[in-house]
């Protein structure tokens, strides 16, 4: 009985370890990422309700709710290009050390951008940009602009 108490804990220990594979690259990802997509996102919502406030005369016949939702799909998805360009060498780390076929090999995400690159340049770090920026934009945009719609409805300042 006790053997097999202590088997099973030994097979689930080994089966465990699999999902915190790629956390590394995870924890760089997201990290770096809502950094660099909350500082674009602020900048240009605040650069933007400065450009709209002095020149309100001319934005006036707009009701708020429409220029809260035009600067939020902008903001929103230019803070979704500015996160994916940013990380996505992290994101193809993580997937590399995701599918990798053998629990051995390197989930270092560091040495792994680094033969990525002496392999494929570039280029090979970038895997994928094409359909991430392609689905970047909208998605950010599309939260975004839902999070601050949300808001202004329950009366919650974002400013």
């Amino acid at each position: 009985m006790e053997n097999d108490v202590i088997g099973t804990y030994c097979h689930l220990y080994s089966q465990l370890k699999g999902i915190f594979r790629g956390g590394t690259a995870t924890l760089l990802r997201g990290s770096v990422g809502n950094a660099i997509f909350f500082s674009t996102y602020e900048y240009t919502r605040y650069y933007m309700y400065m450009q709209v406030n002095s020149a309100s005369s001319v934005y006036s016949y707009l009701p708020n709710i429409l220029i809260d939702a035009g600067i939020g799909t902008i903001t929103g998805g230019l803070g979704g290009v500015a996160y994916w360009s940013v990380v996505l060498p992290f994101d193809v780390a993580k997937t590399v050390i995701h599918t990798a076929p053998d629990s051995t090999s390197s989930r270092n995400p560091f040495r792994i951008l680094s033969s990525i690159y002496r392999m494929k340049g570039i280029k090979g770090c970038y895997t994928g940009i094409g359909p991430t920026l392609a689905r970047a934009f909208p998605a950010n945009a599309a939260a975004i602009v839902a999070l601050e719609l949300t808001a202004k409805l329950l009366g919650i300042r974002l400013d």
